[in-house]
């Protein structure tokens, strides 16, 4: 089977096989249980995740509280940047949310690969704008919509959500309580 990020990056430029052997031996792809913390707060965050399969659930605990401010699903990167940039202590915690596939990327590793193939940086990079991008967009989604707006959108554009994640953890997601979940299902499915 190929490598993930070799498929990837082969869709984008031709790759010869040093550069594809340098990438699988850079980037392992790994399997983890349900349950399996990546990162715990108060951890530096030393890789980044590519999921090939499975699900991530990214949270903080606020006052005690888990506040679930991601889900990471196949062909989505979980990355830490603020812990790995500054090489902090980290404020969430990374757990599957099932078994999980996942390539990882660590950064001592990633920029031994740049070093040796320097025009990889500039397809990362591109790839991390991308990113960044979509989580500005979402950020900004979550202020301006309302919950049920927000619900939703969630339904039309990450469908598969609902039914692999426990209803408290989408509540959390969308900013509410997991009453006020209830409440909005059973309004949309009258309507």
């Amino acid at each position: 089977m190929t490598h993930i990020l070799i498929k990837l990056l082969s869709e984008l430029t031709p790759l010869s096989e040093k550069e594809k052997f340098d990438i699988e031996s850079s980037f392992p792809i790994e399997s983890f249980e349900k349950g399996t913390f990546l990162l715990r707060e108060g951890q530096v965050a030393r890789n980044a995740y590519y999921i090939i399969s499975g699900c991530v659930r990214e949270y903080e605990i606020n006052d005690g509280e888990e506040k679930t401010t991601a889900f990471y699903t196949e062909n989505q990167s979980a990355v830490n940047f603020n812990s790995i940039a500054k090489q902090a202590p980290s404020e969430v915690n990374y757990i599957c949310m099932e078994k999980t596939t996942l390539a990882i990327l660590n950064t001592e590793k990633e920029n031994k690969l740049y070093e040796k193939h320097p025009r990889f940086e500039t397809f990362c990079r591109s790839g991390m704008e991308q990113m960044m991008g979509s989580q500005q967009e979402e950020l900004i989604q979550t202020i301006v919509l309302k919950p049920e707006q927000r619900y939703k959108k969630l339904q039309q554009e990450r469908p598969d959500l609902l039914n692999r994640v426990p209803q408290h953890q989408i509540a959390s997601y969308l900013g509410i309580k997991p009453e006020s979940l209830s409440r909005i299902r059973k309004r949309i499915t009258k309507s």
